[in-house]
Order: C-alpha cells, then structure tokens, then sequence
C-alpha cells in the first residue's frame, strides 16, 4: 500500500471495514497492518491446533522388576516390554529395593542391563540403570519406525 499517517491509517482501515493491526511498535515509524482481526485469530488457533494434532504424543510405560525375579517372571515381563516397544512406547523398567535388599544391588543392575541387551532390536537404551533412592531406573526408548 503505502506510507500513512496515523489517521490517514486508521480512516482507510474504518472504510474498509477492517482493523488496524500495529506489526512492529518499536519501529520508527511503527509498523501497522490492515486486517480482520478477529479472522486472523481464527486462521492462528486454526494452524495451533493442526500442529498440534501433528505432534506425537509419547507414552512411558512402566515395568517393576524385584533384585531377585526369577526367569519366568523374567521373560513374562520381557515380552510386555517388547509389546510396548514394538507400539512405539517409552519404557521405564526399574528395579523396587524394599528393606534391606538394598545389598543386592549389583543384581538389579545385571538385570536392567540382560533387559538392555534382550530389547536391543526393539529399542536403545536412553538411560542406563541409575539407582535413586529405592528404585534402580532405566528408560528404553523404541527405533524410529
């Protein structure tokens, strides 16, 4: 269009029957614009949402193992883990410490890491085991499809 005053501005605006949208305020000379507004509200949540919608939403499922899970409960859990790694979800196995079975701490380790390498084609590893507290953790994530 062109350079305008404020007024000149605001009267093409009014005839035109749009708003006067200021762009830049910190320009010299601001910056305005000649618009619908409230359509162009509308036609931003619009592309929000459809972004939105496009954004992959990522599950963390979890597993809870024992220091000591013998090799039934083993591989019973182990297929689980492959069934929501193979759906694209997160996995948060970790190893449950009550009392003092603190001390077998080295175990919860060997056996977050056998599930590491057993989970391998599914998933890598994206944290290795870490002991917080009570609990020994590790977070598998699934191969882009």
């Amino acid at each position: 269009m062109g350079i305008y005053t404020k007024g000149n501005a605001l009267r093409i605006a009014d005839e035109l029957g749009l708003d006067l949208v200021e762009i830049s305020p910190n320009a010299e000379p601001p910056v305005c614009k000649v618009m619908d507004y409230k359509k162009f509200l509308y036609e931003q949540k619009k592309r929000d949402k459809a972004l939105k919608a496009k954004a992959s939403k990522v599950t963390i499922k979890e597993i809870r193992f024992g220091p000591q899970t013998d090799d039934h409960d083993y591989e019973f859990k182990k297929k689980h883990a492959e069934k929501f790694l193979k759906e694209g979800a997160k996995l948060k196995a970790f190893v449950f410490f009550k009392g003092r079975s603190i001390i077998f701490k080295e175990q919860g380790q060997i056996l977050l890491l056998r599930l590491a390498q057993d989970l391998e084609e599914y998933g890598k590893v994206e944290q290795m085991p870490k002991l917080e507290g009570k609990r020994m953790t590790m977070f598998i994530a699934p191969h882009k499809s």
